[in-house]
């Protein structure tokens, strides 16, 4: 099983680029099943969930010619059957994104209960329940969601209680293809779903509120879309976390292909503890600080704080002068990594869902086991500034969502190997 190894790196230079989004990348896949044409999608990052949800999408009888390690061309013309198989979905919570377009295209599927990172619960009763508010019947048998809509799919008004990506991305598929008119109400409004509503926008939907808390969208009952050519959107989390790898070493680096707009709350949250940056078009500088002030952070819906950046602003807060604290309000379990991060020497406690971490922490290196996907790169980071060398291991999470994450951080001078044990 492959492990990292990497020496202590108190100084960072160079740049890199950021890869195409994974949480945009999932659903566009996913929104393929749409389509009566050939569908031509770039930027994808080299990462195994995109290749498991494209795996997925061959089992279903798409046709997935990839191009390059970043590039495909979906075709969804022959679907050969509807039933998305344990197999396949137990590696990846996200393939429930494949229920809005199959049960909207064919009105029946079967969908085994996801899993993925282990990260506190993440139910799927809520897209089970938008489903059944759009007309389809579904049961659970034998580990799978089994989904029927007779005569398709009707619009209906949708209001989620509690905010759900994944949840507003399966509802937009299906009320793609719907009868009639639906309104999502308390629509999360990630920079991914924004570009799927576009997508689907340009493709032949009628969306009304894109980027709001409130989507109209008019379905074209049943009639398959048009999609143009599509281009993923750069990959804010990847990004966040090399701006905290070029901060806990007060270095500067710049990120190339990236959206500004959408770093808003990362960057906005870097000035707060005292760095500044060259912002230009596709392109960002971070420059070192004079002191790293402590912080606090809450997680939240965006634009709000991340959660999927609060681990490697823990590691951060490490070398802050003063104690932070962190509010995670959105996954009861995903302070897992604090025990490894302690390993490393860090003055980490914890009550209830909040942290609190004093620095300056003299970090040693030390064996550490990644727990999901975002610990991994916390404790990559945390390491960079840890004494003598640090070995990480479990690091699958870690290829689920960073593509070529040691080779990125070799080009900015990190001492980085990736080993067999």
């Amino acid at each position: 099983m492959d492990y990292l190894q990497i020496s202590k790196s108190p100084s960072l230079k160079g740049s890199i680029s950021i890869s195409g989004a994974k949480n945009s990348a999932l659903p566009i896949l996913a929104a393929t099943l749409l389509s009566k044409n050939e569908v031509k999608i770039s930027n994808l990052p080299d990462v195994a969930d995109v290749k498991t949800l494209a795996k997925l999408l061959e089992h279903l009888g798409v046709n997935v010619v990839w191009q390059d390690n970043n590039a495909l061309i979906s075709q969804a013309e022959h679907i050969v059957h509807t039933r998305a198989i344990y197999d396949i979905v137990r590696k990846m919570r996200a393939s429930i994104l494949v229920l809005g377009p199959l049960l909207a295209r064919f009105g029946y599927c079967e969908v085994s209960l996801p899993g993925g990172c282990a990260i506190g619960a993440r139910p799927v009763d809520l897209h089970i329940k938008a489903m059944q508010n759009l007309g389809a019947s579904i049961r659970i048998e034998g580990g799978y969601i089994i989904a029927e809509a007779k005569g398709g799919l009707k619009g209906a008004d949708i209001f989620f209680d509690k905010i759900t990506v994944t949840g507003s991305e399966n509802v937009i598929m299906a009320a793609a293809l719907a009868h009639g008119k639906t309104r999502i109400i308390n629509a999360a409004k990630e920079p991914e779903v924004v570009q799927l509503c576009e997508i689907l926008s340009s493709s032949g939907v009628k969306i009304e509120g894109i980027g709001s808390n409130e989507l109209i969208i008019y379905g074209t009952s049943g009639e398959l879309l048009d999609f143009a050519p599509i281009e993923v959107i750069p990959d804010r989390i990847e990004a966040g976390t090399y701006l905290c790898a070029g901060a806990i070493t007060n270095s500067s680096i710049t990120l190339h292909k990236v959206q500004n707009a959408h770093l808003r709350a990362i960057t906005d949250k870097l000035e707060e503890i005292g760095f500044s940056f060259i912002k230009d078009t596709n392109s960002l500088t971070l420059l070192p600080a004079k002191h790293l002030k402590p912080f606090e952070i809450v997680t939240t819906e965006y634009p709000g704080f991340p959660t999927d950046m609060q681990a490697q602003f823990m590691a951060l807060a490490t070398q802050c002068e003063g104690a932070s604290v962190i509010e995670e309000r959105l996954f009861e379990n995903r302070f897992m990594h604090v025990s490894e991060l302690q390993r490393l020497g860090a003055d980490i406690s914890l009550k209830g869902n909040n942290a609190t971490i004093k620095g300056i922490s003299s970090l040693v290196g030390a064996d550490v086991m990644a727990t999901d996907l975002r610990a991994s790169s916390a404790l990559i980071i945390a390491a960079l500034v840890s004494e003598g060398t640090t070995n990480i291991h479990r690091i699958y999470h870690l290829d689920r969502g960073y593509e070529q994450i040691e080779h990125k951080l070799q080009q900015l001078g990190v001492r980085i190997t990736r080993l067999k044990s």
